[in-house]
């Protein structure tokens, strides 16, 4: 809460969309920020990091976000509304691989 209202403060908002774009010399757009922009800052924060941005893309941050709030018990739906996602069938297969290792049939039967 403190970076949110850090962040209303500097961009001095008044109302409208709270994640607007921000141009190299620090300008704050009055439109919504878009998908396009978000993946781009992403990216740019990646390879910042030293990390290969080719490996980031909107499909695996949504399905760590999926794995995530799946493996602290986050139920289904609830993460379906955050993620967009329509059908549980599609939902179930960005978090079936969290599981894999918490949830297997050979965990069950011991060493």
């Amino acid at each position: 809460m403190r970076a949110y209202g850090a962040w209303v403060e500097v961009a001095g908002l008044q109302e409208g969309a709270v994640f607007r774009p921000v141009d190299r010399h620090g300008n704050i757009g009055s439109a919504r920020t878009t998908d396009r922009g978000v993946a781009l800052l992403v990216k740019r924060r990646v390879r910042d990091a030293g990390m290969n941005a080719s490996e980031v893309s909107r499909h695996s941050l949504s399905a760590a976000l999926a794995t995530a709030a799946a493996a602290a018990g986050v139920q289904e739906r609830v993460i379906a509304l955050t993620t967009g996602h329509k059908s549980m069938t599609v939902l179930r297969r960005y978090i079936r691989e969290g599981n894999l290792f918490s949830e297997n049939a050979a965990s069950a039967v011991g060493p």
